[in-house]
């Protein structure tokens, strides 16, 4: 009730200040028309004043909303600690922590606390590559072999057909997570690269989604050829500086010398026991080999809505999220999110086509999942919506399930309400071609 008062206000207010725009715009010939440019200037002053307290209370609302989901998961036993982060409209709404860093000590998640992503760093390395395209120097249907010639799997000619698209896209022909082991296992990514002459191929290059690890891993061995650095060094440069992702860490020695990390658990009886953090995943940085905090991840998100042009073209950024292979079926837990459609996989990200509740408009997800070190990460960005929201787990929990739907109809619930500010603009926009 309290909600529908507020938007029947809104809509008074925006009927009253679109009359007098449309005055103002009307007396334009008249000897008092400064006048009414005066008056509608400062108008627009009252709208920019109402639109930041609207923003605020929008803000406020939200902290309040996810504070009280994240701490019933926490009463629950659900999550020791999360950090989350929330992107939309050009500006960071919020980049927190909740719970502890470790259930052994008291000290809090907040918005610089490391976590450990995962296959969230797929999504790095897809934009990485589709940055390193723009720049002429990597393309999609380079070879693997070409570029590293210890490479084979399967014959000769199946061998020669395997591109850089491939391996992004989860589509070389390799059996479900083949040669994860090794990866976990800490060898070379040259060595695992040769290994893949001992597995036959389960499908021609293209023609069959099979999730992947080690193969996803051999873009960066691409990268080195292509750049003569290593992908740590070319993410660094071309990313994490310039965004000002600052506590963003792609090796083991660093990671475990920060003070502000949330540690990783597993289930103990009814409590938690606190984990050591493992050396795994730093050969093979690509595919899960990346640490960072909500504040650096509501960065990468404001990015890759497309607020950071003089970065990355938005052309370029948009070929990571082209479809390049349908991931069928019913067994994924993205799956059975409301109004799922589809889903397919780009270069390092997923993407869902979804029916928007009422509403006959199909909407599009840019999404992935993550998990290592008994860490848990889900991130998604709603390219329509302008909205990115992020969220690290410090365990395993079914909550990553579902966090993405529940905090987006959570913030949908808050963010309804139109802006008086940008419904003016319209107003006077029409008001000005009617002139015309």
């Amino acid at each position: 009730m309290k909600r529908s008062k507020i938007l029947i206000g809104i809509s008074l207010l925006i009927l009253t200040l679109v009359t007098l725009v449309l005055n103002a715009f009307k007396s334009a010939t008249d000897p008092e028309s400064q006048v009414a440019v005066t008056n509608m200037d400062h108008l627009k002053n009252v709208l920019i004043t109402k639109e930041k307290l609207l923003y605020k209370r929008h803000q406020d609302e939200l902290k309040v909303a996810i504070n009280a989901y994240f701490d019933k998961a926490i009463i629950a036993g659900d999550i020791v600690g999360a950090g989350v982060s929330i992107v939309k409209d050009d500006s960071i709404i919020i980049s927190d922590g909740y719970g502890k860093r470790s259930a052994n000590h008291n000290a809090l998640v907040d918005g610089g606390t490391i976590f450990r992503l995962g296959s969230l760093s797929k999504g790095f390395a897809g934009v990485l590559v589709a940055e390193l395209k723009d720049e002429g120097k990597l393309h999609w249907e380079d070879k693997v072999s070409d570029f590293i010639p210890e490479f084979k799997f399967g014959d000769r000619d199946n061998t020669n057909r395997i591109t850089l698209a491939n391996i992004l896209s989860h589509t070389a022909g390799t059996p479900y997570h083949s040669y994860t082991n090794l990866v976990e296992a800490g060898l070379p990514l040259k060595d695992i690269a040769q290994r893949f002459k001992e597995i036959t191929p389960i499908s021609e290059p293209g023609a069959m989604y099979s999730y992947q690890n080690a193969m996803f891993a051999l873009c960066g061995e691409m990268i080195l050829k292509a750049t003569g650095q290593e992908i740590s060094e070319v993410l660094t440069n071309t990313f994490f500086n310039p965004l000002g992702m600052c506590s963003t860490t792609m090796d083991f020695e660093t990671l475990a010398h920060m003070e502000n990390v949330a540690m990783p658990h597993s289930k103990r009886g009814n409590g938690w026991r606190t984990l050591p953090l493992t050396n795994n995943y730093y050969n093979a940085i690509a595919a899960g080999g990346i640490s960072a905090s909500p504040d650096d991840m509501a960065k990468w998100m404001r990015f890759l809505l497309g607020h950071n042009p003089e970065l990355m073209s938005n052309s370029a950024l948009a070929e990571t999220f082209s479809p390049f292979i349908e991931i069928k079926g019913e067994s994924k837990y993205y799956q059975h999110w409301p109004g799922h459609k589809s889903s397919f996989y780009g270069y390092g990200w997923r993407i869902h086509k979804f029916m928007e509740k009422d509403s006959d408009q199909e909407r599009t997800i840019w999404h992935h999942g993550g998990s290592v070190n008994d860490y848990r990460n889900e991130i998604a960005i709603y390219p329509e919506a302008d909205l990115g929201i992020c969220v690290l787990l410090s365990n395993n929990s079914n909550i990553a399930k579902t966090v993405i739907p529940d905090l987006y109809a959570i913030v949908k619930e808050i963010y309804g309400q139109p802006s008086p500010y940008n419904q003016l603009n319209t107003a006077t926009h029409l008001v000005q071609l009617d002139l015309e």
